[in-house]
């Protein structure tokens, strides 16, 4: 089994990758790894911000380790809120807040095309990669729903009429951006296992 360190202390993101990879890797987050680091996302692109944080683990720990930056697109706020998505309504991260603040900013729009995209940053053998995931869909008018975290209470995905906080896990990683990226990571990583 290999082990991987996942550059997050968002327990969420670790449940939702642990339950797409099986048992054939061993996802530990920051935490775990005795890592106690807040890392900066400061650029202007997931990709970037991804590799910020996986090369700030790598350079401390050497090992195998990955990292990922999603994000909410909204299509009439020019891609808004993107990279910014944690921390739309501010620096700290109040996920009400940010979906309070869409919904505002859609008041009355009848454009609600969204999507969710992921990147992910590998770095494996002292080489980097990317896999990246995108998920199509609008921007309900109000929250439904419990489950899930972010802004999954607003986003319905294309081809169903729920939120993805109306649906359990595995409904989720069926349309998952999340998953669609996390698919490709090991993939790539099980086609090393049998280099």
């Amino acid at each position: 089994m290999y082990t991987l360190i996942f550059a997050t202390n968002n327990q969420n993101k670790v449940q939702e990758i642990q339950s797409l990879v099986g048992v054939d890797f061993k996802i530990i987050p920051l935490k775990e790894a005795g890592i106690d680091i807040d890392i900066p996302e400061p650029h202007d692109s997931f990709q970037e911000n991804a590799y910020e944080k996986a090369k700030t683990i790598f350079s401390m720990t050497n090992e195998h380790c990955f990292s990922e930056d999603t994000g909410l697109e909204i299509e009439i706020l020019n891609g808004a809120p993107g990279v910014k998505s944690a921390r739309y309504a501010g620096d700290e991260r109040n996920f009400q807040a940010n979906i309070d603040k869409v919904l505002l900013e859609l008041k009355g729009i009848d454009n609600r095309a969204a999507q969710f995209r992921t990147v992910i940053c590998l770095i494996w053998k002292e080489t980097t990669y990317y896999f990246e995931g995108i998920c199509s869909g609008h921007i309900a008018t109000e929250m439904q729903g419990e489950k899930g975290f972010g802004y999954d209470p607003i986003f319905i995905p294309e081809g169903d009429t729920r939120s993805f906080a109306q649906m359990t896990m595995s409904e989720k990683n069926k349309y998952s951006h999340r998953q669609k990226a996390v698919t490709q990571l090991f993939a790539f990583l099980r086609s090393q296992q049998s280099n």
